[in-house]
């Protein structure tokens, strides 16, 4: 009998997805330091984007009693979210494909 603990529920599923990984000829990518740096400090920017926005949309609709220019506030913080996930998107597929 082996001195190791069983293995939980977790890493089990990990290995299977790991084996069906394997079995599809996915490749396992190791990012350098500086790429791991860099998709860190890709996170940071966009929440600190999303949080400024978030603040800056609760101000504003606070202040706004007309229901048209509410929508229109609405509408263009949804915008901005969806325009600041697609640059974080972009720039950290971008970080991946880098050749180290």
């Amino acid at each position: 009998m082996t001195d190791t603990p069983p293995k939980t529920a977790v890493e089990l599923a990990m290995e299977r997805l790991h084996q069906q990984d394997v079995e599809s000829g996915i490749e396992e990518v190791q990012l350098t330091a500086r790429q791991t740096e860099a998709l860190s400090a890709a996170h940071r920017h966009y929440k600190a984007q999303v949080a400024e926005c978030k603040i800056l949309h609760q101000a504003a609709v606070q202040t706004t009693l007309e229901p048209d220019a509410r929508s229109e506030l609405d509408a263009n913080y949804r915008r901005d979210m969806s325009r600041f996930a697609t640059d974080r998107d972009r720039k950290i597929e971008k970080i991946r494909q880098e050749k180290s």
